[in-house]
């Protein structure tokens, strides 16, 4: 019988995980015309939302704050909201810029491993962090890792917020540091209107997308783009 019970809790567990693992990720053609999810937006204005995750750091946030502060640029903070408990003062930082913040769940789990009950509490969590210092804005999550199924995605507009993603042509992956001027590079070659480009603040060492902000700002500026936050960005969408 102890055998049995073993059994039954692992196959029970095993079916929670694999059903949890293998769900079925939203499909953008099918998503996107509801308006539920963003990956970029349609505008005729040279408009470009920056997009930072995993902070709030006390290393990098006040040198991404300082940077776009000099080219008068607004943009979008996924913020974690543990990290937003420890570092309260760099949250206040980021609204006093100007700037807006997203939700990016309490703890980072990756939905396609934790599952939804725990993702729900997770959104839930952050929420009531970011109501403090940013009542009654539009609500923006971008789940950790770009994982999201139907059932998340419900979840998360359950909770009054709008999926952000990002722009496919921009994929950047600035954690792996594959230098500052190859991330640079990308962006400014690859620049449309519209664009909603995902850099990190936190998470790990930070320090190259320091260095490309350096030379994308300045570069697109030129050219002519404004860096607007994500809700900025959707009042402009044709």
């Amino acid at each position: 019988m102890r055998w049995i019970r073993i059994m039954v809790v692992f196959f029970c567990c095993y079916s929670c995980f694999h059903s949890n693992s293998f769900a079925e990720m939203i499909k953008r053609k099918q998503v996107e015309p509801t308006g539920q999810v963003v990956w970029d937006v349609a505008t005729k204005k040279k408009m470009i939302a920056l997009t930072f995750d995993d902070g709030p750091s006390p290393t990098y946030t006040p040198q991404v704050l300082a940077l776009l502060k000099e080219y008068n640029a607004h943009a979008t903070f996924f913020q974690v909201g543990d990290k937003m408990e420890r570092f309260p003062y760099i949250v206040r930082q980021v609204v006093q810029g100007g700037h807006e913040l997203g939700n990016h769940s309490m703890t980072h789990p990756y939905e396609n491993k934790a599952g939804l009950e725990r993702m729900r509490l997770e959104i839930s969590q952050a929420d009531r962090i970011i109501q403090k210092y940013q009542p009654n804005r539009t609500k923006w999550f971008r789940p950790p890792g770009g994982y999201i199924d139907n059932a998340l995605l419900q979840e998360a507009v359950k909770q009054g917020y709008k999926v952000v993603l990002w722009s496919y042509h921009q994929e950047l992956k600035d954690w792996s540091m594959p230098g500052a001027q190859v991330m640079a590079n990308h962006v400014i070659r690859n620049a449309r209107n519209g664009d909603i480009i995902l850099l990190h603040d936190g998470g790990g060492n930070r320090s190259q997308t320091i260095q490309a902000l350096k030379i994308i700002l300045p570069a697109l500026k030129q050219k002519g783009y404004q860096f607007v936050s994500v809700s900025e960005l959707m009042e402009s969408k044709e």
